[in-house]
């Protein structure tokens, strides 16, 4: 069974084509992915993930509520028990990288990472299973 993937888009970002070309990425590398939707609360995305019983969850932000969403999903995710890794994308100024990682979040990609660097690290974090 492919490990499941789930692609989210927390607070009022509406911008949404650069989280599903990752979505397509990870599709197309052999991941079973899923994707939220726009406009989800940290909170639905947490629930969201522990439905579709996923071992990632890919946030993607442009808004710039990065700082505070990333850590809420994470900690969200980390208090359900469940051994989920947490990555993100966006319009993230590398001085919030440092931050962020302490917060729980495994890997950050900004515009321009290309696709093979994304789909490369998730496998690495999967490799085995």
């Amino acid at each position: 069974m492919p490990t499941r993937i789930l692609i989210a888009k927390p607070g009022l970002d509406g911008h949404d084509r650069g989280a599903k070309v990752v979505a397509r990425a990870l599709r197309d590398a052999g991941y079973e992915v899923i994707y939220s939707g726009l406009h989800r609360t940290p909170e639905q995305i947490a629930d969201l993930a522990a439905a579709e019983d996923v071992a990632a969850v890919g946030l993607s932000s442009l808004s710039g509520a990065h700082m505070t969403l990333f850590p809420r999903v994470a900690e969200l995710v980390r208090a359900q028990g469940r051994d989920v890794v947490v990555f993100g994308g966006g319009i993230i100024p590398e001085h919030d990288e440092e931050a962020l990682m302490e917060a729980g979040i495994a890997a950050i990609f900004t515009p321009g990472t290309p696709l093979h660097e994304i789909t490369a690290w998730v496998d690495g974090v999967f490799e085995g299973e």
